[in-house]
């Protein structure tokens, strides 16, 4: 058949379903038919995932004139995709194209969900099109013989690519890729984002930066005007005050009322901790909304989120509380409405979740900001305008993942064994490992048959044999076993299972939290309230509670999310526009704070930069602006704290949020000597960041990350996890003997520069230095407590106090500010 023909059939198919393609639609299908490699940018719920199923399916029957009498099996294309909830749609849109062309492709799932049963099928069988996430195409590359599985493989997709962009997933990704090229040379590589700002940098990632592929690829852009609605949910009385309702709850009423006018609601917020609450509390408000109302998020059994997922899409619910688990791909066309609980601190993020509703072309998404405090609606106007001018984030890829990359290497050595020279040729072709030089995989090549220089006495990091041609090879069954167990690079906190005392799983809940409970304590998880029987080695076992019972919410030890550094910009930028005429409805309505604030102090300009002194029973406190988000101001906290130290002997305790951060002491702090030495200069910052953070503890911490992903401790088997506590010991003993006796050791150093890198953002702590040494320092010396300072006040309180106690605390802060 020739491309005319194909085209036929493909708007035939469309017409069948009363769509009519776009053109970002036929140029994807035109550019793969023509053997190309690209990269596809289309806005959530504009039809991307046809744009590349439809052309697949039509490049097998264009091979296949016999394709409705004959079918010849084999992996032809495979689909990745970050997240498993993805899957079950992905699938069912494959299944539509190639059942409806009146093919017999068959189309199946491989991801951590699958059945062993299914893996056992998919062994000896596998399905024409295969829908995985990153992981588990790692542990089909440790399969025996899986060059013949893949050899045919004529195009392999990466879904969400701007999610697993400047990720670890992403360089396994990148190092699978690299593998495919040579094992199925006729593979067409495409990748489909649809939020991100390096466009062009993302399809160097995925290609290779000089590979033959991206000079045989196109970018494809959709130029769809989809409209997004930001509408900021606003109490009909604003307060004057920022800190009141910490979790958003005192407009949960206001919330009820979207969900009853909606056909279908999902409610977004950050964490699982508040998930969980806010699920709580709908239904105590709200007892009528029992049956129609759900929870998503990665710790509730699968069984459970899959029921979710399709009672959304045959509409048996009106509102789901969910987490990110639910931001990605899934076409719930029923939804109507997104509510987001608090500031998404990312543009990228807050335009995925949007884009939840109205998941269909032409239509518009609808979504609700719901500010937790006063200062967030900063946000949501910061947002509004970022929708408007398209502003979205980049994504900074990895370079020098050496513990993915030996990681991979035993995964390549467990499969079939490996030839260092092809290999390395192979890796340094990536975007990661572009820098890597001889010397660097000697190292990984040492590291993985010897333990390195300073482990190659215990045997147990000796996991790869050379045999007697070179080819590296796992010839041990537990070694294999053990690596397979391991695979991946999402580390973190050990978790236990959760189940009734009479048998049926609820979920998983971490280690830590379970720790700090005794049997018959009570806490509220996946929407019950569970009372703890007993811990019997992983498993939580449990019973049902009295409904009355006093109980605490879940929690776990997942980091807060911090503003990126667009959102940043942006939140400044709304602030600043707070001194003029021309202010968004949220500014208008942050107009009785703005004034209190003048009160005390004052709402600073672009060229100004505002630190903050008073005094209370808790001491002297200084608090400083920066408007840089979470990770910049811990780091600028302890900076300040260590350079403050230098002038006179004082000590602090450090607080810190998205728009400034707290030093607080015993002792008043000389601020004029602060101003007077510069101490915001970016010159030394290295050395001063070191000194003053104990970046030892910190990359000692990260280290644990690094240990397991790299095979150095292992983490357990089903059953037998090892505890967090256990594998933070293991992995320090490491650390201290590389830093001992091998300082130069890849993952030693790596630790450091994740560290500076990744959790302290060093690169935009430099320009923020630079920023504020080009604005007038304003010192305002207050009397109390201002309005901007309130929010960084309470975060430190409520690491102290349970939320009845810091809710106590507040209102008695709040009515002595009133008088």
């Amino acid at each position: 058949m020739n491309r005319e023909q194909l085209f036929d059939i493909a708007n035939a198919w469309f017409e069948s379903k009363n769509w009519k393609p776009f053109p970002f639609q036929t140029q994807t299908w035109t550019a793969f038919l023509q053997g190309k490699h690209g990269v596809l940018n289309a806005p959530t719920g504009s039809g991307k995932t046809y744009a590349l199923w439809l052309p697949i399916v039509l490049d097998y029957i264009k091979k296949n004139s016999d394709y409705k009498t004959k079918h010849k099996p084999g992996l032809k294309a495979i689909w990745i995709t970050p997240l498993r909830a993805l899957s079950v749609e992905i699938k069912q849109a494959a299944e539509r194209v190639a059942d409806d062309l009146g093919t017999q492709l068959t189309v199946g799932i491989r991801t951590g969900d699958t059945t062993s049963s299914e893996r056992s099928r998919q062994k000896t069988k596998m399905p024409d099109l295969l829908v995985t996430t990153p992981e588990s195409m790692q542990l089909m590359l440790a399969s025996k013989g899986y060059d013949a599985v893949f050899k045919n493989c004529s195009a392999i997709i990466v879904d969400e690519w701007h999610e697993l962009l400047g990720t670890k997933r992403g360089v396994q990704v990148e190092l699978a890729l690299s593998r495919l090229k040579t094992v199925a040379p006729k593979m067409r590589i495409w990748g489909i984002s649809a939020t991100i700002g390096n466009l062009q940098q993302a399809m160097d990632v995925l290609l290779g930066p000089n590979s033959e592929a991206l000079g045989n690829s196109v970018m494809i852009r959709a130029h769809i005007n989809k409209r997004i609605n930001v509408i900021s949910v606003l109490p009909e009385k604003m307060d004057a005050y920022p800190w009141r309702g910490h979790m958003g709850l005192h407009l949960i009423h206001e919330v009820a009322k979207i969900i009853k006018k909606s056909r279908t609601t999902l409610v977004f917020t950050n964490v699982r901790s508040a998930c969980e609450i806010w699920f709580q509390a709908l239904l105590d408000k709200y007892p009528e909304f029992a049956g129609d109302m759900a929870m998503h998020h990665g710790s509730i059994s699968r069984e459970t989120r899959q029921w979710v997922e399709q009672a959304i899409r045959d509409e048996q619910l009106r509102a789901v509380v969910c987490t990110s688990s639910l931001d990605l791909g899934v076409d719930f066309a029923p939804v109507e409405t997104v509510i987001q609980i608090g500031g998404p601190k990312g543009v990228a993020r807050f335009l995925q979740r949007a884009g939840r509703s109205g998941h269909r072309p032409g239509q518009e998404s609808n979504i609700y900001f719901l500010a937790t405090h006063a200062i967030e609606l900063a946000e949501a106007s910061a947002l509004r305008r970022a929708v408007k001018e398209t502003v979205v984030e980049d994504r900074v890829p990895y370079l020098n993942s050496w513990d993915v990359l030996v990681q991979y290497l035993v995964t390549l050595a467990v499969s079939d064994g490996f030839y260092p020279d092809e290999i390395f040729n192979e890796v340094k072709s990536t975007f990661c490992f572009q820098g890597m030089n001889e010397d660097d995989w000697q190292f990984c090549l040492n590291f993985i048959t010897r333990g390195s220089q300073s482990l190659q006495a215990y045997d147990e990091y000796k996991k790869v044999e050379i045999e007697a041609d070179g080819k590296f090879k796992v010839n041990s069954k537990a070694v294999a076993l053990r690596h397979r167990m391991q695979m991946g690079t999402i580390v973190g906190d050990a978790t236990m299972t959760v189940k009734f005392l009479g048998g049926g799983y609820i979920g998983t809940i971490e280690e830590w939290f379970v720790s700090k409970m005794n049997p018959g304590d009570v806490f509220i998880f996946a929407g019950r309230k569970l009372e703890l029987h007993r811990v019997k080695n992983t498993e939580v076992i449990v019973r049902r509670a009295d409904p009355v019972a006093k109980a605490r919410h879940a929690t776990w030890m997942g980091g807060r999310l911090t503003l990126s550094a667009q959102m940043s910009e942006l939140l400044r930028e709304e602030l600043y526009a707070a001194n003029t005429d021309n202010m968004s409805k949220e500014m208008h309505a942050l107009a009785p704070m703005f004034t209190r604030q003048r009160k005390e102090s004052i709402v600073p300009n672009s060229d100004e930069f505002l630190i903050e002194t008073f005094k209370t029973r808790e001491g002297y406190h200084a608090i400083f602006y920066p408007f840089e988000g979470r990770y910049v101001h811990e780091a600028l906290a302890s900076l300040m704290a260590y350079r403050i130290s230098l002038l006179a002997p004082i000590s602090f305790s450090l607080a810190y949020n998205d728009y400034g951060f707290e030093l607080l002491s015993d002792q008043e702090i000389d601020m004029q000597q602060v101003l007077d030495n510069n101490l915001f200069t970016p010159q030394h910052l290295h050395h001063d960041l070191q000194a003053s953070l104990n970046a030892t503890e910190m990359a000692r911490r990260k280290f644990r990350d690094i240990a397991v992903i790299a095979g150095l401790v292992f983490t357990g088997y089903p059953g037998k996890v090892v505890k967090t506590k256990h594998l933070q010991s293991s992995s320090q003993l490491i650390f201290e003997v590389f830093r001992d006796y091998e300082p130069d050791n890849l993952l030693f150093q790596q630790a450091y520069r994740e560290t500076f890198e990744h959790q302290l953002e060093e690169g935009r702590l430099i320009l923020a230095l630079e920023r504020i040494q080009q604005q007038a320092i304003i010192w305002k010396q207050c009397q109390k407590p201002t309005p901007f300072s309130f929010p960084i006040i309470t975060d430190r309180l409520r690491e102290r106090l349970s939320s009845e106690t810091l809710a106590e605390r507040i209102k008695k802060m709040t009515a002595s500010y009133m008088k």
